[in-house]
C-alpha cells in the first residue's frame, strides 16, 4: 500500500486508446500548465519567492483578516507539483515547464532564513508575527504543500534541491510546535501539513515527521491544550484580538466547529465547518490509522466512519459535491443542501471534492468497500472534473447545481484566492494512482490488485524479476464495455478485484466465472482462474435513470445520470428558458433518448440524453399569499419545451449561452 502520487507512475495512458481521462490529462499539458505558469508570473506569484515588495501586499484583505497574497506559496506549490507530475509521465521534454521548476526551486531556496523557516508573507510583509495566528493565516498550510512539491520534485529529479530546505524547515516547527513547555501547543487552522508530513515520513523514515504529524492531529480540539485553555483562544488574546473580533467566515466568536477543532476529532459527532479542512484533515487522520500502530486506532476509525457517512448520507449533493454555506464555504445543518444560492446556498468548491477523493482513497486502503470508490469516482466525473473548461484554461472555485441572476454558470479564468486551478491540475497529473492500488509479495510472488475505476489504461508491476502488466482498454464513462489483458503472470500469482459500481443494475463478465459473489463491492478474479484467462471482458451497461435527493432534503427534484455521470440542462440547448428552469417541472416516468455529441462542442465526444414531451411549467396563484390553496399552483404545458437536452455537468458552460443551468428539476405530480 502506498500514495496515488508515488503509484500512479506505474500507470501510462497509451495514446493508441485515448479516454476521457487521457484526453483532460492531454490538456492540461498541452494548454493548461503554460496558462497558469503564465497567470503565476503576470500577478506576481512567480517571483514572490524572491522577497520583494509587491504592490498588492498593501491591498485590503477581501475577507479579513486574511490579507490575499497569503496562498501565494501554496499556488506556486501546487502548480510546481503537479508539473512534476506531468513531467515524469509525458514524452518529450517540454523545456519552458522544465525551466520554471528548476527557477522556482532557486527561488525558494534563496528565500528560506537561516533558522529554517519559509513563507513570504511572514518574511516580507509581517516579519514579527509568525506563528502568532495558526487559526488564520495558514502558514503551516503553505508548508504542507511546499513539502508535497519538494517529494514530487524528488522523485522527478532525483536530487534534494527543494527536499532539502523543506526538511529544515520541518525541523524548525518540530522544535517550535508539540507537548513540551516552552513549545506552542498549537496546530493549523487550514490542516494540510498532516498528510503531507506522513507522506514525508514514508520517503525519510525520520521518526520526528510522524510524531509532528500525529501531534497536530491528536491535540487538535483540546480544550485545556494552552496554559488549561483552547490554543486558538490563548493566542487570539495574545496578538490583542477583541472580544468582538471575528473573521467573516466564522459565525461567532469561538466557534472552531468551522476549523473542526471545536472538539478532538474521536469526539466529533457530525462533519462540521469549511469543507475542504475537514476533507485533508480526515485524509490525515485515515493515514495515520494506516501507518502508526499505537494510534488509538480504533476510536480513529469510528470517528471516520461516523463523519464519512454523515457526510455522505446527509451532506453531499447529487454530483459528489459538498458545503452548502458560503459564509464558512462549508456544510451546513443535516440534509440542508438547497441548489443555488438564491435558493439558500450551495458552494460546493472544486477543492472540496478533491479532498473527498482524496480521502475515500485513503479509506479504501484500510477498509476494501466499494462504496468509498464509488464516492470517488462520483466526485472526479462531477465535482471536480466541472471545474475546468475544455480548454482548460478557465475554472471553477464554487459549483452549485442551478444558476441564478447573481450567480451564473460561468468559469473564471483565475481567482484572487486560487486553490482550485492548480488543486485540478496536479489531481490530473497523478490521477492513474486512483485507478487501482496494489499489494505485492516477493517471497510468495504474487501480487493483488484493486481496480477502482475504469478507463484506458496499463499498469505495470515489478514482482522480483518479473513484471506483471494489467490492461484495460475501454470508453468509460461513455460505455461500459472493458476489456482487460493480464501479462507477464506465468512466474507471478495474479490477484485481481474488479469494483462492481453500487449504481449498476447488472454486470457481465465473458469468459465466465465459477463464481459471481461480489463482496463489498468488488468481483474477485482469483489466480488460477486468470492463468486460464489472461484475457476477459466486464460489461457494465450504462443506463440512464433518474436520481433524487433525500426526502428530509425538502427539494423534491429529480436528475439525470448514466452511469457515473451527473447531466445539466443549459440554455445554449434549451434556449427558451428565462428563469435558470425554476419553473419547470419534470416527469419521471418520461422514456430518455441517447444521442451522441461532437467532441468539437465541449472538447469531448460524449452521450447527451433527450427527453420528449414530459416538460410542464408550475404557475403560482399569488393573490392569497402566503397562504397558498392546493389547487393554487397549477401544471401548464411548456411552449417551445417539448424537447429537454441535458448534457454532463462536467461539460457544462464550454459553448457560450446565458448561464442559465440546473441539475435537479422539480419533479411533476
Amino acid at each position: 500500500m502506498s500514495y496515488p502520487q508515488i503509484t500512479f507512475i506505474h500507470t501510462s495512458f497509451p495514446s493508441s486508446s485515448p479516454s476521457f481521462i487521457s484526453r483532460r490529462r492531454g490538456v492540461v499539458y498541452a494548454n493548461t500548465l503554460l496558462y497558469q505558469l503564465n497567470v503565476l508570473k503576470e500577478t506576481g506569484r512567480y517571483d514572490a519567492f524572491k522577497l520583494k515588495w509587491h504592490d498588492s501586499y498593501s491591498d485590503k484583505p477581501n475577507v479579513w483578516p486574511v490579507p490575499n497574497h497569503l496562498f501565494w506559496d501554496s499556488d506556486v506549490a501546487k502548480w510546481l507539483e503537479g508539473a512534476c507530475y506531468f513531467l515524469m509521465t509525458e514524452e518529450g521534454e517540454n523545456e519552458e515547464i522544465d525551466g520554471a521548476v528548476k527557477e522556482l526551486v532557486q527561488m525558494i531556496r534563496g528565500a528560506q532564513g537561516e533558522d529554517g523557516y519559509l513563507n513570504i508573507h511572514f518574511t516580507v510583509v509581517e516579519p514579527a508575527k509568525r506563528f502568532t495566528n495558526l487559526r488564520d493565516l495558514h502558514e503551516l498550510y503553505n508548508a504542507g504543500h511546499l513539502i508535497e512539491a519538494a517529494l514530487a520534485h524528488s522523485r522527478h529529479y532525483q536530487n534534494d534541491l527543494l527536499m532539502e530546505p523543506l526538511v529544515k524547515y520541518v525541523d524548525l516547527l518540530y522544535e517550535t510546535f508539540g507537548p513540551g513547555p516552552a513549545q506552542k501547543h498549537g496546530y493549523p487552522g487550514h490542516p494540510e501539513i498532516e498528510l503531507a508530513l506522513l507522506r514525508l515520513y514514508e520517503k525519510t523514515g525520520n521518526p520526528k515527521h510522524l510524531s509532528l504529524a500525529q501531534y497536530f492531529i491528536t491535540e487538535r480540539g483540546n480544550p485545556t491544550g494552552q496554559y488549561g485553555r483552547h490554543y486558538y483562544d490563548v493566542e487570539a488574546e495574545a496578538r490583542g484580538e477583541g472580544e468582538h473580533q471575528v473573521p467573516a467566515y466564522m459565525e461567532s466568536k469561538g466557534a472552531y466547529w468551522y476549523h473542526q477543532a471545536h472538539k478532538p476529532i474521536i469526539e466529533q459527532e457530525t462533519i462540521e465547518g469549511h469543507s475542504v479542512r475537514a476533507m485533508y484533515l480526515l485524509t490525515a487522520v485515515a493515514d495515520l490509522v494506516r501507518v502508526e500502530s499505537k494510534t488509538d486506532r480504533d476510536s480513529y476509525r469510528k470517528a471516520l466512519q461516523r463523519l464519512w457517512s454523515n457526510m455522505v448520507d446527509k451532506k453531499m449533493y447529487l454530483t459528489g459535491g459538498i458545503g452548502a454555506m458560503g459564509q464558512w464555504e462549508g456544510f451546513g445543518l443535516d440534509y440542508f443542501l438547497p441548489s443555488g444560492s438564491d435558493e439558500g446556498g450551495c458552494y460546493a468548491e472544486t477543492c472540496a471534492a478533491i479532498g473527498v477523493m482524496m480521502l475515500a482513497e485513503r479509506l479504501l486502503q484500510i477498509d476494501l468497500d466499494g462504496k468509498f470508490a464509488d464516492i470517488m469516482e462520483l466526485c472526479f466525473y462531477n465535482a471536480v472534473m466541472t471545474g475546468m473548461s475544455a480548454k482548460g484554461t478557465q475554472f471553477t472555485y464554487v459549483n452549485q447545481l442551478a444558476s441564478s441572476d447573481k450567480h451564473l454558470s460561468q468559469r473564471a479564468k483565475w481567482f484572487t484566492c486560487a486553490c482550485c486551478p492548480p488543486n485540478v491540475t496536479r489531481l490530473l497529473g497523478y490521477i492513474g494512482g486512483y485507478l487501482w492500488s496494489f499489494d505485492t509479495d516477493e517471497q510468495k510472488k504474487s501480487v493483488l490488485v484493486k481496480v477502482h475505476m475504469y478507463s484506458s489504461a496499463q499498469l505495470s508491476i515489478s514482482v522480483g524479476k518479473d513484471t506483471v502488466e494489467l490492461e484495460q482498454k475501454s470508453n468509460w464513462p461513455w460505455n461500459g464495455k472493458i476489456e482487460l489483458t493480464l501479462r507477464g503472470i506465468s512466474e507471478v500469482a495474479t490477484t485481481i478485484k474488479l469494483r462492481i459500481p453500487g449504481w449498476a443494475e447488472g454486470w457481465e463478465i465473458s469468459p465466465s466465472l465459477p463464481s459471481k459473489h461480489v463482496e463489498k463491492g468488488y468481483l474477485t478474479l482469483p489466480a488460477d482462474w486468470l492463468k486460464h484467462n489472461p484475457k476477459f471482458e466486464l460489461n457494465i451497461p450504462l443506463k440512464p435513470r433518474f436520481v433524487s435527493p433525500h426526502p428530509y432534503t425538502n427539494q423534491d427534484i429529480v436528475a439525470l445520470a448514466r452511469g457515473p455521470l451527473i447531466y445539466c440542462v443549459e440554455d445554449f440547448d434549451n434556449s427558451w428558458v428565462d428563469d435558470h428552469f425554476k419553473s419547470l417541472l419534470l416527469d419521471p416516468t418520461a422514456a430518455i433518448e441517447e444521442k451522441e455529441g461532437a467532441a468539437d462542442e465541449v472538447g469531448e465526444p460524449y452521450i447527451g440524453l433527450t427527453i420528449r414531451n414530459a416538460a410542464s411549467f408550475i404557475d403560482v396563484d399569488k393573490s392569497h399569499a402566503p397562504h397558498m390553496s392546493l389547487k393554487s399552483a397549477t401544471q401548464e404545458k411548456a411552449s417551445g419545451a417539448d424537447e429537454l437536452h441535458f448534457i454532463p455537468y462536467a461539460l457544462r458552460d464550454n459553448r457560450g449561452g446565458k448561464g442559465h443551468m440546473r441539475v435537479g428539476i422539480r419533479r411533476k405530480r
